[in-house]
């Protein structure tokens, strides 16, 4: 079986050839992202033009998708006029190959689970940490996508309720205004204007100031996930996302969790995310083949 996935994020569409549990023929393409949802799907359309002799295609995309339909039902502005976007029709219409859509956390998941730190692991919940934050719910090796394909939607957990403003911002008062690396960022930045990214602050993990920073913002981590252990009663969670490389942020969750947490709820693991950036192609390709397996039948 050979598939051609693609993984659009805001910032760039990674892409390739799985085949035989491997990608291949990688390349990344600026996304463009501010130029427009069509501009973004002739983007795609074009990358895949490049790939021969595919027999199915995976997409792993920013926004909340309609897995059946394999349609964007909701993006935000970091990419205008996606929401609607007809992905699975789009190609389908042109290469005539059976085509799977996915939440790009959703299909990171996915890829965890059959390849990564979730392989082996029938349930656990998938979260990961860059501009704002990201969940998955696996369930019997699966995503559980909800009524509405939305489900798993953490960064919505509301931790701060005296922030809370929703009429004027959604996301008010919520997990992701306060655990995202965005968030971490802002929170340094505004202490030492001359750190300004995640690589630069743990640079200067020694100083006492910037380390407690760190430790507040993980303290925003650890509040968030101990809603998420209680409610679901996980044996494992896994934390993506570029800052979850750093050893000390996962060392001090877990730590700090275990505080948080009742006694018949320690049971549950904490790991790192083990496939880097390319669960969500990984993923994207598990799914491409569900779907051309299902055509085949």
């Amino acid at each position: 079986m050979r598939a051609a996935v693609v993984d659009i994020g805001g910032t760039s569409i990674k892409s390739g050839i799985w085949e035989e549990g491997q990608i291949r023929e990688m390349k990344e393409t600026d996304t463009n992202a501010g130029l427009g949802g069509e501009h973004v799907m002739q983007t795609v359309l074009e990358i895949l033009e490049c790939y021969k002799d595919f027999q199915a295609v995976g997409i792993s995309t920013a926004g909340q998708v309609d897995v059946e339909k394999g349609a964007i039902l909701f993006a935000n502005e970091n990419i205008p006029g996606y929401t609607g976007m007809q992905i699975k029709e789009r190609i389908e219409e042109k290469f005539h190959v059976p085509t799977a859509v996915q939440n790009d956390v959703n299909s990171a998941a996915i890829g965890e689970a059959h390849y990564g730190a979730g392989k082996g692991a029938p349930d656990f919940l998938c979260l990961t940490y860059g501009t704002g934050v990201g969940g998955a719910i696996v369930m019997n090796g699966e995503v559980y996508n909800g009524s509405g394909y939305s489900a798993g939607e953490f960064g919505g957990i509301v931790t701060h309720p005296e922030h809370r403003d929703p009429g004027t911002d959604i996301f008010s008062g919520c997990y992701e205004r306060y655990a995202s690396t965005t968030a971490l960022v802002q929170r340094v930045k505004a202490r030492f204007p001359e750190l300004c990214n995640g690589r630069e602050i743990f640079a200067q993990m020694e100083s006492p100031q910037v380390r407690e920073q760190i430790d507040l913002w993980i303290a925003e981590i650890v509040y968030g996930l101990t809603t998420l252990v209680h409610i679901f009663n996980p044996a494992l969670v896994v934390m993506g996302g570029g800052i979850m490389e750093q050893e000390y942020v996962i060392r001090k969750v877990r730590e700090s969790l275990q505080e948080h947490i009742m006694p018949s709820f320690r049971n549950v693991r904490v790991v790192q995310a083990g496939l880097g950036n390319k669960a969500g192609m990984l993923g994207a390709a598990w799914s491409a083949c569900r779907e051309y397996e299902k055509k085949i039948k």
